[in-house]
């Protein structure tokens, strides 16, 4: 230990980033995750890298995700290095397949739910905070840095210079301001509770300081690309303006032509864009309704790269020599909801009962040939610094248990509908639960619909104006929805599983948890936040508003004469440096 090194560290930071490096500094975290959550609160790579080497190295495994990548296929996590033209010039034009987004919320960055259209919106316009070459956050996008100040409540963002929109004008703090006062008007997902209107002091143009209604430790990671709605657009945008009505943004592509009916949008180099010249002079992202065609389209190369596709149907990429996988760190798992307040599930026993007829090393097995984790009815992924491995111990199926719960609960079973979109694995996922729970007296029938029908059908068709514990009135007492990937969950917990969250299909309503909740939101310490969310690990796990089978490996790719693309686990793939030989 280099005492004399680590103390100079010490003297000059505030409390939030010395509660982290005193936790390093004793060994509380590895360093992998001490990088993690350094990127967050906003310390840079070189201070970071004084205090590991003043600390001396540990023996953590930083590799990344862990997915192992087979025979013939190269990867590093979600990003392939740059070509020989990267930085500009190489020209010529690629084509992505993606998911073919929802036809009645178009390309508007605010009401997006869909990944293609993440994808498609994310090309044009910035975050504030961006995507490094390790999957985690970091200053790649229209913050060149940032900063808490003492008690974490109020956060300091430095605007990068030379940020212009595609007409020239510079982006200001006034854009920023104007972003999040529109994104809490429309109660974002992972901005709701954290900010109100007016948050944003931006009295400099070139520093936005955003005050919080509360502490908050992981701020940064709500204006990221893991908070896809949270794209920056100009001040004078109104709620509703698409970006086919308005193509002005700041990033590296400019949306050339759009075609709603097939979802395939058009992009040219933006002269104007901060980084540089993008190398390929053309980008066309191409909507596809069915994977299977998508992928049949990657294997036969009527297209250059896939945003996303699955472990089952994929085999030929999987083991293509010609193509390159792309598997960055992943979260994304899918929740199997209950209504808790209306239908069959309202009591916590028959939850319980169906959470424990469930084969989750079948799922895995099946759905996944192994690329998935086992979940535990909570979406706290193991692998984070505040994860509790012995807050709960780990359901596994047990058809006498279930049987008792429902006999605890005066019935005999029950008959359900199971509803699910159609995405990847999912309706298989349902025929799997329905075959697991039929043991125990669950009469199962699975109904899938299209996506852009499930979404404002079964899953939230909207919130009861007279009862704020209702924000999905009406949705199905029962179904399966994805979620993609956050380095925190935030967004699980606070939009899926809060009272009134904006996506709590569950309609769950539980004070005990509201409290752990915000006990993990106002924590900027290590050790307070692994109390809280260990807590919130139990209350799930008991009250099972919702039962979480797996984590699953996120897998996206592309032909080996393309290079420097860089995906994430929510759907986005950055072209920005991206080449084609």
């Amino acid at each position: 230990m280099d005492w004399k090194r680590l103390d100079r560290a010490r003297g000059s930071v505030g409390p939030v980033e010395l509660d982290l490096i005193e936790h390093y500094a004793q060994g509380k975290i590895n360093r992998r995750d001490f990088v993690k959550r350094g990127t967050i609160i906003g310390l840079s790579m070189p201070f970071m890298g004084a205090i590991i080497a003043a600390c001396g190295d540990d023996d953590d495994d930083d590799s990344g995700s862990g997915d192992t990548q087979p025979a013939g296929t190269t990867a590093t996590e979600g990003t392939t290095g740059g070509g020989d033209d990267g930085g500009g010039g190489g020209g010529g034009n690629l084509v992505v397949a993606i998911q073919q987004g929802d036809a009645t919320s178009g390309l508007d960055p605010v009401n997006m739910l869909d990944l293609g259209t993440y994808n498609v919106l994310s090309q044009s316009f910035e975050y504030l905070v961006g995507l490094g070459d390790d999957g985690n956050i970091a200053a790649t996008a229209l913050a060149e840095s940032w900063s808490p100040n003492e008690t974490g409540d109020v956060w300091t963002f430095n605007l990068r210079q030379g940020a212009v929109w595609s007409d020239g004008s510079p982006v200001t703090s006034a854009d920023v301001g104007a972003t999040m006062d529109r994104l809490s008007v429309q109660g974002n997902a992972g901005l709701a509770g954290v900010i109100d209107v007016g948050s944003t002091d931006s009295s400099d143009p070139a520093v936005a300081v955003i005050s919080l209604i509360e502490a908050n430790g992981n701020f940064p990671v709500l204006v990221s690309l893991f908070n896809a709605q949270s794209l920056i657009t100009p001040a004078d945008y109104t709620d509703g303006t698409t970006l086919d009505a308005r193509p002005e943004g700041s990033g590296a592509r400019m949306l050339d032509d759009w075609d709603a009916s097939t979802f395939v949008a058009k992009f040219v180099r933006n002269p104007n864009w901060w980084g540089g010249t993008p190398p390929l002079e053309g980008v066309e992202l191409r909507g596809f309704a069915d994977i299977s065609t998508a992928v049949t389209a990657m294997q036969s190369r009527d297209i250059d790269a896939i945003q996303q596709f699955p472990v089952i149907g994929g085999e030929g990429l999987l083991n293509d020599s010609n193509f390159t996988v792309l598997s960055p760190p992943s979260a994304n798992h899918r929740q199997v909801w209950f209504n808790t307040q209306q239908g069959q599930f309202t009591d916590p026993l028959v939850r319980q009962a169906l959470a424990w007829t469930l084969d989750r090393p079948q799922m895995v097995d099946t759905l996944w040939a192994g690329r998935a984790e086992i979940g535990n009815d909570h979406p706290v992924l193991s692998t984070l610094p505040f994860y509790d491995p012995d807050a709960v111990p780990q359901r596994v199926r047990d058809i006498d248990q279930a049987r008792q719960l429902l006999s605890d609960a005066g019935l005999e079973g029950v008959s359900a509908a199971c509803e699910t979109g159609d995405i990847q694995e999912v309706p298989q996922l349902a025929a799997i639960i329905q075959q697991n729970a039929a043991e125990a007296g669950f009469d199962l029938t699975v109904s899938t619909q299209s996506n852009s029908t499930f979404y404002g059908a079964a899953w939230c068709p909207g919130a009861n104006p007279d009862d704020f514990s209702l924000p999905c009135d009406g949705s199905a007492e029962f179904g399966i929805v994805d979620y993609g990937h956050r380095p925190v969950p935030d967004v699980y917990f606070g939009s899926a599983l809060a009272t009134g969250g904006v996506w709590n299909s569950s309609n769950y309503a539980s004070e005990e948890f509201d409290t752990q909740l915000s006990a993990y939101r106002t924590s900027i310490d290590v050790e307070g936040q692994t109390a809280a969310v260990s807590e919130i690990q139990k209350i799930l796990w008991n009250d099972v508003p919702a039962a979480y089978p797996y984590f699953y490996n996120y897998l996206s790719g592309h032909d080996n004469s393309v290079s420097g693309v860089q995906a994430t686990a929510l759907g986005h793939t950055i072209l920005s440096a991206a080449t084609k030989a």
